[in-house]
Formats: structure tokens, C-alpha cells, sequence
């Protein structure tokens, strides 16, 4: 069984947390390929699955490339609120004809959630849908929302 490549993410909490939601995904993932809506009508309503994405923080922005081939541009909510980037929608499953052999791709609803840092410009976010993979642009700003707070008592 091969293992997943560990990048270096840097330190602190926010690496940690960057684990814990890759841990969550991959275990998601897991317990769907071992119970396959299909065959266990308890798990038809389930939660949203996440698609596979990569977040790179390039030099004026920060780029989260989500992988949703067959998705047209309709089917897919991208929203910025309150320093949180969602974006969620639903890929129906096709009509076969004949007998449908194999079933690996996913289907349903998705939603991605990540959490922007405190120097994202979150008025001029932008995507791009292109070959399936949604490309969402999150520009950096000069300064930073952090800001001291004071301490009473």
C-alpha cells in the first residue's frame, strides 16, 4: 500500500489544522468505498464529500484548485463570508445505457470549506472553470486584518 506524500506545510496551529482536514477527507473517502450509497440505503441522505483540491500561495494570491471534471460551471456555488471560502454544488448521476459494470466516480453533493488567512482580499475573489478543475483566486492584501486587542480588569 503506497502513503500519501507529506508536504511541508510550515508550523503553528494552521498546519495542524491543514492535516486534521486532510485526515477527514481521506477518512470520508475511506468509509464510502466500504459502504457504497448503493448497497446501504442509511447512507443515501450522507453528507457532502469533498473533492481532491491543492491550495497554493503563490506571491499576490492564493489559488485553491478543486478537481471537479464533468462539472459544468452551473452546477457549481462558489461563496466568501466571514473569512471562509465555500464551495459546494452536486454532480447528478448519469443515464447508462445497458448494465453499469463498475461505479467509481462520485456523484451527489460537494462541498470543499477551507478558511482564508487574515490578509485575503475576499471583494475580489475570482473563478475559473477550465478541463475540470475549478481554479479560485483569492488576492493577498498589503496589510493583514490582525490587530492588537487590549486587555481590561
Amino acid at each position: 500500500m503506497t502513503h500519501p506524500v507529506r508536504r511541508s506545510r510550515g508550523g503553528g496551529l494552521s498546519a495542524v489544522m491543514h492535516e486534521l482536514d486532510d485526515l477527514r477527507t481521506r477518512m470520508d473517502q475511506l468509509m464510502h468505498s466500504v459502504f457504497p450509497v448503493a448497497g446501504y440505503p442509511e447512507f443515501d441522505n450522507a453528507e457532502p464529500w469533498a473533492p481532491p483540491a491543492d491550495v497554493v500561495d503563490a506571491d499576490n494570491a492564493y489559488l485553491v484548485e478543486l478537481e471537479l471534471p464533468g462539472v459544468d460551471k452551473d452546477q457549481i456555488t462558489v461563496e466568501v463570508s466571514d473569512g471562509r471560502l465555500d464551495v459546494h454544488g452536486e454532480i447528478k448521476d448519469k443515464e447508462h445505457d445497458g448494465v453499469l459494470r463498475r461505479h467509481t466516480r462520485r456523484v451527489g453533493r460537494f462541498d470543499y470549506r477551507t478558511t482564508l488567512p487574515p490578509n485575503a482580499d475576499t471583494e475580489h475573489v475570482s473563478a475559473d472553470l477550465t478541463n475540470g478543475v475549478l481554479t479560485v483566486r483569492v488576492p493577498k492584501t498589503e496589510n493583514g486584518s490582525t490587530h492588537r486587542v487590549e486587555i481590561t480588569g
